[in-house]
């Protein structure tokens, strides 16, 4: 499995956030632009949140399990696995939607003295910031996961990191 690029992340990031800058500003010329909704902040701090617990209770798992304790869980590989790939897919979906979103933003700067543009510019921001969120937790739940490399098995074809 390939690990998260950061730079693959941001790259969807500022190309979301160049493509709906333009199509709000395009959209603003006619008069209207859509407007934020209230949940979106929500579900990306609560998608952050669940990455970020799953993180937290897998890395006490492996640690318990490296240390030999007698009460210790083992984690399932596949389980693993599956955490992963759910880290991934939301990184991915977190950096275009804060990229869509942070268009958005850039285009509601110029118009905060209007209360409701204000008010769309606030979720739009916070979009992002826990779109920005999910991103972390993702990566640190990659990281939790990742198997350590040995060193002995590095010059032998047919090994590959697993994670």
């Amino acid at each position: 499995m390939k690990e998260l690029r950061i730079r693959v992340l941001a790259g969807v990031f500022v190309v979301a956030g160049v493509l709906s800058w333009a199509g709000a500003r395009l959209w603003n010329s006619f008069g209207t632009l859509p407007s934020v909704p209230v949940a979106a902040p929500i579900v990306l701090s609560l998608i952050a949140v669940v990455l970020a617990a799953t993180a937290l209770s897998l890395r006490a798992r492996l640690k318990a399990q490296r240390e030999r304790r007698p009460d210790a869980k083992g984690v399932d590989p596949l389980m693993a696995a599956r955490a992963v790939v759910f880290g991934q897919a939301s990184a991915l979906v977190a950096a275009l939607v804060a990229g869509l979103y942070g268009g958005t933003f850039v285009v509601l700067l110029g118009s905060l003295d209007i209360p409701a543009r204000r008010d769309q510019a606030i979720y739009a921001g916070f979009s992002v910031v826990a779109g920005i969120g999910v991103i972390a937790a993702a990566i640190f739940l990659e990281r939790v996961c990742k198997l350590p490399e040995d060193e002995d098995d590095d010059n032998h074809p047919g090994t590959a990191p697993a994670s």
